[in-house]
């Protein structure tokens, strides 16, 4: 179960450039650099550039000084600037790496940079479509946008906030104290039996015939495995041992870290006598490989872009082609 390469998601090639965030000319040397490129984000969807029949897109990318041109002869606005750090080469190093920055923008500069709408795309449905480097760009940029999006007011005041340290924190206008992203930590849960059997959960929000790992929030105080061992317990009714940490996955939906772990059935009598908690989980059904199988395309299954459906591929062995009432990511 343990693999070199990690889940999507989680395989961007950018050195986060920590050290030069709090530097005073810090956007000024970016506006100034010729290798400078700007990701450019409206309500969580990335511009790419334009189809063409097989071959796959990336994220369009522009200067500073083309995305300010055009957003100023829309009469549009730049929300929100962040840092993302240097583009790695091919051996990981960022001696000639490419800066890159954030733009999160308005709607009318949404319509002068590109109007054609289908060209902005969300993260779950771009993801599959993108490499690595663009899809762990895109990860990064949606979650500190987001974490922007809901830390406008001060947590121990109400005071307004503003951003600083190239929008990696968030400054107090009342009391000056900074207010740092967060990250919310849940396990995900590839759980078998005896026979090396998965147990798979159909979530009360979902589609009928979709399955899914078992997953849950970790709560203050809790470690991780006490996490596991407590949301098996609540959403299946089921005592779990053997847990081990395989990997994990940045999630932006709207601020996740998903931890990936395995566990087994505590017995045979146990895995046998597993039911579901009625209000999140409506359904729980153990798949042998060969059930699995012959259940697509009429069950959806995760796409291979989560680390939903990396573990389950990891276990299956191979690929898992859902069904259209699977998703994508």
């Amino acid at each position: 179960m343990r693999e070199s390469t990690p889940p999507p998601l989680a395989r961007a090639r950018l050195d986060r450039d920590g050290a030069t965030r709090g530097l005073p000319d810090r956007s000024a040397r970016f506006d100034a650099d010729p290798e400078a490129r700007v990701l450019l984000l409206h309500d969580g969807r990335a511009l790419l550039t334009e189809l063409v029949e097989g071959v796959p897109p990336v994220l369009d990318l522009r200067s500073p000084a083309e995305a300010a041109r055009a957003i100023d002869a829309g009469a549009g606005a730049v929300e929100l600037r962040v840092y993302l750090g240097r583009a790695l080469d091919d051996e990981g190093l960022a001696s000639s790496g490419a800066p890159i920055e954030v733009w999160a923008i308005d709607a009318a500069a949404t319509d002068a940079i590109e109007a054609e709408a289908a060209r902005w795309v969300g993260l779950r449905q771009a993801a599959p479509m993108l490499s690595d480097r663009d899809s762990g760009l895109f990860t990064q940029a949606a979650a500190i946008v987001n974490w922007h999006r809901a830390s406008g007011f001060c947590p121990r005041c109400g005071a307004p906030t503003d951003p600083i340290e190239s929008g990696w924190s968030r400054r107090c206008r009342n009391d000056g104290g900074q207010v740092f992203p967060r990250t919310d930590a849940a396990v995900i849960v590839l759980v078998t039996d005896a026979d090396d059997r998965v147990l798979l959960g159909s979530n009360a929000m979902w589609q009928a015939n979709r399955f899914s790992l078992l997953a849950g929030f970790v709560e203050p105080g809790e470690s991780l495995e006490s996490a596991v061992v407590r949301e098996i317990g609540e959403e299946a009714g089921l005592e779990v041992v053997d847990v081990a940490y395989v990997a994990s996955q940045p999630w932006p939906f709207p601020a996740s870290l998903m931890l990936g772990f395995t566990a087994r059935a505590v017995s045979a009598e146990a895995a046998a006598s597993v039911r579901p908690d009625g209000e999140e989980i409506l359904e729980l059904r153990w798949f042998s490989r060969a059930e699995l199988a012959a259940a697509l395309p009429e069950v959806g299954f995760p796409g291979r872009t989560s680390i939903a459906g990396w573990l389950l591929e990891q276990w299956y062995g191979g690929p898992i082609e859902s069904s259209p009432q699977g998703w994508g990511a």
